[in-house]
């Protein structure tokens, strides 16, 4: 019998928090030369005077469907993140769709993405990997760190570039590969949008297209602290018209587990 989605991601996350160093904390200063709409989002999220991130956790609940036509499947997901020169995106979801329990497990480790979904923990439904999948990991990847992390937005490699005035693009430069954002602000400085045209959709993992991707983002709250997103959806802008596919509420975030406490001068 395959190991469970559950133990494969366990042990990934034990394998991220070996690696962890004392944390730093962020300073006023560490913002300056950033753009006015970036500086405007760090300073209302609440991220100075706080440790820089090396890692974060996070839980879900939500709903998602397949196709326009689908229903609508209830799912809780957990996730963990980890920066720094050993990148890992692990997302592990379960969903139940007329009965019958489905599992996913999103693997993004260095450069090498995959995505596996189960049914009843038995049946490979899907296995996507590949270039496709590799790519539009990075989106999702560079999508996590504006909405959930946003104080690792200094320690990536991005260039950004002013649109208008409330519109900022940023260039992520991620594990060799390269993609781009719009990210959109409102007249209080929350981030209410991430638009990207380098995510690839596909519904088993064979065949890829590329539409324009969002995630709207629905209501702030605070969370460990911060001023981050609440809820917020997923949605593919298909030649037809506007697929929301998902819809997601953050539970909670825990940043830094397992890293050693703020000792010294930063």
């Amino acid at each position: 019998m395959k190991p469970g989605f559950r133990a494969r991601y366990e042990r990934d996350v034990t394998d991220g928090l070996k690696r962890l160093q004392p944390e730093r904390l962020l300073l006023d200063r560490d913002l300056d030369g950033l753009p006015r709409l970036l500086q405007a989002y760090l300073r209302r999220v609440g991220v100075v005077g706080r440790p820089r991130t090396q890692n974060f956790r996070a839980r879900f609940r939500g709903e998602i469907r397949r196709s326009h036509g689908s229903g609508w499947m209830r799912i809780r997901a957990e996730q963990h993140t980890f920066l720094g020169p050993e990148p890992a995106r692990l997302f592990l979801m379960k969903a139940s769709y007329l009965g019958l329990p489905f599992e996913a497990f999103h693997r993004f480790v260095g450069p090498t993405a995959t995505m596996q979904v189960r049914v009843a923990s038995l049946f490979q439904v899907v296995d996507a990997r590949g270039p496709e999948m590799d790519q539009g990991e990075t989106v999702t990847f560079f999508n996590d760190l504006c909405l959930l992390d946003p104080a690792a937005l200094l320690e990536a490699d991005i260039q950004w570039l002013e649109i208008d005035e409330k519109t900022l693009r940023g260039t992520f430069h991620h594990q060799g590969r390269t993609v781009a954002a719009d990210l959109t602000f409102n007249a209080d400085g929350d981030l209410v949008n991430y638009l990207s045209g380098d995510r690839y959709q596909s519904a088993d993992g064979k065949a890829y297209v590329k539409y324009p991707w969002s995630t709207p983002v629905c209501e702030y709250q605070e969370v460990a602290g911060l001023r981050l997103m609440a809820r917020g959806d997923a949605v593919w802008a298909e030649p037809g018209g506007p697929f929301p596919y998902a819809r997601f509420e953050v539970e909670d975030i825990t940043y830094n587990l397992g890293c050693p406490s703020v000792g010294g001068t930063p």
